[in-house]
C-alpha cells in the first residue's frame, strides 16, 4: 500500500472543508509511456485498496487484470479506515479523531479524490473502470463527471441511484448502531456491538434465502437453540468488528444513500446521456440488493451499452465469488470493443 499526502484543503460536495487528505492506494503492473493502459478498480463498502486480497484470482500475469499488460489502480475510498482520511483519522485542527464529527460525504467526493490520485500518478486515460456495488456507484459517477477520461465502464451488481430498498437496509444498519450507547457517546473504542448487529443485517441482503437454507441447514430435528444460521450471523459480525471501524461504517452507509446520478442533472436518464464510454452492465440473477432491473435501466438508456446476466447461487456476493464468470463476460466485452 502507498499513501499520497495531499496537503491542501478538500471541499466536499456539501461545502465542508477537510484541512488535508491522505489517500491510500495500491498499483499493480506498469504505466505505459502514453499513460493510458490503466484499469481503475473501485472497491465496495468495507474493502480496501488491496485488490489481490479481496478479489483473488483476478489480478496477476495472465489473469483478467493482467499485470503484464495493464497498470491496475485501486484507491481506498474517502471515509474508510484503511489508510485514506476518514472518521478514525485525526482532525489536524483539533488533534482528536473525527468520529461522528466527520462531515457527510458523497460518491462525487470519492470521485474527486480519485481525480487527485489520477493526476498524481500521471494517468492520461483510463482504459477501463470497473466497480461492483458501491464501487459501481463510483465508476458510474466518474464516467459522468469526467467523460473524456474513461474509455470503458464495467458495472457489476450496481445501479444509477440508491433505491428505497437499499436505503431501508442502510437505515436499519444505522438504527442498530444507534442502539449502541458507546457509539452515540462518540467513544473512540465504541460502536462495536452496533457494528456487529449492522453487519448481520447487511448479510441478509448479500446472499439469498436458498443459500442460507442450504449452507445453514440443520440436521438435528430436536434442536431448540444454537442454530447454525444464528452462529453464522454472529461470527460474520465479529469478523467485521475485528477489521473495520464503526464510525467509518456509519459514514459509508450514509455516503451510499447519497448516490443519485440524476441529482443536479435533470434526472437519471439525462445523466446517462452524458456518458461517452462503452459500457458493460453485469447483473446477477439472484441479487436481491441490486436487482437486475437496475443494470438493465443503465444499459437501455445509454449509447454503446451491453447488458449481460450471470447466474449465481450467492446473490449479490456473486460478483466476488464467481471470478470465472466475471472474467469471461469482461473478456468478451473487451474483445467486442477492442476497436
Amino acid at each position: 500500500m502507498k499513501t499520497l499526502r495531499y496537503n491542501q484543503q478538500f471541499k466536499t460536495e456539501t461545502g465542508a472543508l477537510l484541512p488535508s487528505l491522505e489517500i491510500a492506494y495500491d498499483t499493480y503492473g506498469k504505466l505505459n509511456i502514453t499513460g493510458d493502459n490503466v484499469i481503475w478498480i473501485c472497491h465496495a463498502l468495507t474493502a480496501n485498496s488491496d485488490v489481490e486480497a479481496w478479489w483473488p484470482g483476478m489480478v496477476g500475469e495472465g489473469l483478467l487484470f493482467d499485470t503484464g499488460k495493464y497498470f491496475i489502480v485501486c484507491a481506498n475510498v474517502l471515509g474508510s479506515c484503511y489508510g485514506t482520511t476518514g472518521p478514525a483519522s485525526v482532525n489536524p485542527e483539533t488533534g482528536k479523531p473525527w468520529l461522528r464529527n466527520f462531515p457527510l460525504i458523497t460518491v462525487r467526493d470519492l470521485v474527486n479524490v480519485h481525480e487527485i490520485l489520477r493526476n498524481h500518478l500521471g494517468i492520461k486515460k483510463i482504459h477501463s473502470i470497473i466497480g461492483a456495488s458501491i464501487g459501481g456507484y463510483q465508476a458510474l459517477e466518474y464516467t459522468i463527471m469526467f467523460p473524456g477520461i474513461i474509455q470503458k465502464l464495467i458495472l457489476l451488481a450496481s445501479g444509477a441511484k440508491q433505491t428505497p430498498w437499499a436505503l431501508a437496509f442502510s437505515e436499519s444498519m444505522r438504527l442498530a448502531m444507534e442502539a449502541d450507547q458507546s457509539f452515540v457517546a462518540n467513544d473512540p473504542e465504541g460502536g462495536k456491538k452496533g457494528l456487529k448487529a449492522a453487519r448481520s443485517i447487511a448479510l441478509i441482503s448479500y446472499r439469498t434465502a436458498s443459500a442460507y437454507n442450504q449452507t445453514q441447514k440443520e440436521e438435528d430435528n430436536e434442536k431448540l437453540t444454537s442454530f447454525k444460521a444464528c452462529s453464522y450471523q454472529a461470527y460474520q459480525g465479529d469478523k467485521l468488528v475485528k477489521r473495520f471501524n464503526p464510525y467509518s461504517y456509519w459514514c459509508l452507509t450514509s455516503l451510499s444513500d447519497t448516490h443519485n446520478i440524476g441529482r443536479g442533472r435533470g434526472g437519471v436518464i439525462n445523466a446517462l446521456k452524458i456518458i461517452k464510454a462503452e459500457i458493460l452492465c453485469v447483473g446477477i440473477k439472484s441479487d436481491i440488493l441490486f436487482p437486475t432491473d437496475e443494470q438493465k435501466l443503465i444499459a437501455e438508456n445509454t449509447d454503446h451499452a451491453e447488458y449481460v446476466e450471470i447466474d449465481s447461487f450467492y446473490g449479490h456476493d456473486g460478483f466476488l465469488i464467481e471470478t470465472s464468470l466475471v472474467t469471461d463476460v469482461v473478456k468478451k466485452f473487451w474483445e467486442k470493443t477492442s476497436n
